[in-house]
């Protein structure tokens, strides 16, 4: 006879509710063990929301997010180099993966968590330098319709930084997920449906 094979480990959302994709991706993570016992972040772009979770898979908080301008999941080779002047529109994308994170200060002195330091793309509190940009009030609206606006880093609330971000990721590596928009989530992480699995 074959092994029994348990009920699959899944993630806790409590009362927050997920797209599809981003509780299939959570539920994955914590089956595989592919954060392995880190805490984590995933960022649904399509949603433009990211959840973030204590290690063993319970949720932390959960915040809009602004992303880059362009639609896409992959980065243009060289881009951290450039001179933000020097990144068309078309260019700037957040990218879709897997990331080892961790917190850092950026050449301001503002702490940031590093998502893809090649890259330079990071997960930060919201800039609202540009007030044309209206940053804060793109993070307030009801629709992620208008929550492209960046060069690619992942712009979250002030207090979520603050209050889940930082308190999550102090002194420890963590990872963040950030879900693709042009490609599926089996093929950039190699994940599988837990329901399937079991």
């Amino acid at each position: 006879m074959p092994a029994y094979v348990g009920p699959p480990a899944r993630a806790d959302f409590g009362n927050v509710t997920p797209s599809a994709e981003a509780r299939q991706l959570a539920d994955w993570i914590v089956d595989s063990d592919n954060h392995r016992r880190l805490p984590f972040i995933i960022v649904d772009k399509q949603y433009a929301t990211a959840y973030a979770f204590h290690a063993d898979g319970v949720l932390r908080g959960a915040a809009p997010v602004l992303l880059g301008l362009a639609i896409g999941d992959d980065s243009v080779p060289g881009i951290g180099e450039r001179k933000l002047s020097a990144i068309r529109p078309e260019e700037r994308t957040t990218p879709a993966g897997r990331f080892v994170a961790a917190l850092d200060r950026n050449l301001h002195g503002t702490e940031i968590l590093w998502v893809d330091y090649d890259a330079a793309i990071s997960l930060h509190r919201v800039v609202t330098t540009a007030p044309k940009e209206r940053r804060a009030e793109r993070l307030a609206s009801p629709t992620p319709l208008d929550n492209r606006v960046s060069y690619g880093c992942i712009n979250v609330p002030r207090d979520f930084f603050d209050r889940v971000v930082g308190p999550a990721f102090k002194g420890t590596n963590g990872i963040v997920y950030v879900l693709p928009e042009n490609r599926s989530a089996q093929e950039v992480f190699g994940s599988y449906d837990v329901d399937r699995q079991h």
